[in-house]
């Protein structure tokens, strides 16, 4: 777990005297709530606050401060989420964002015309595979697994095709002069 307590001192000295599950029994309202709002069900985020109880309490070191404590009680919600919504859609967990595709909703937004000239240029300014890789990503909202289908590659390789895309779509802009 990070330690906080170098770099806010101030915020370290505040937590003295408290031990980690006391400031965490202080955060798990906060805790309910940020799980209520993601499953929207009162149950649901009960049995899912307790099993973050479950996990983070027992790892918690006392002294220290009270960020990198809530810090890790909500990584541990995301985790506990992850793992929910994981077996309700029968998916890995490690491909849960990506694998779910969400239909686009209310007003489509046109680019501008400076907006569609930018991209075409750094489109242009790209190899054929990673101008492939963005165009299914970014402009059709291919998730990955299509991706991967489509150009006839693994999951792990479009992830990083992608990355490198990215970098370079971000060098060609700077070299073509566009300001991010």
């Amino acid at each position: 777990m990070y330690l906080a307590s170098k770099r806010l001192p101030a915020m370290a000295t505040a937590t003295v005297g408290r031990s980690a599950t006391e400031i965490a029994l202080d955060e798990f309202e906060s805790v309910y709530s940020f799980i209520y709002a993601r499953v929207g069900n009162r149950a649901d985020a009960e049995d899912l606050t307790q099993q973050v109880a479950l996990k983070a309490l027992p790892r918690l070191r006392d002294g220290e401060p009270a960020p990198a404590v809530r810090g890790y009680l909500y990584a541990t919600a995301r985790s506990v989420l992850a793992t929910l919504w994981s077996g309700r859609l029968r998916l890995p967990e490690s491909e849960l964002l990506d694998n779910v595709r969400l239909e686009s909703q209310g007003q489509e937004v046109l680019p501008s015309a400076e907006t569609v000239t930018m991209l075409a240029g750094i489109l242009d300014g790209l190899s054929p595979q990673h101008r492939r890789v963005l165009e299914l990503r970014f402009l059709r909202g291919y998730s990955l697994q299509e991706v991967a289908d489509e150009m006839g590659k693994t999951i792990g390789s479009v992830k990083v095709m992608q990355l490198r895309a990215l970098r370079s779509a971000a060098a060609v802009g700077v070299v073509l002069g566009f300001d991010f």
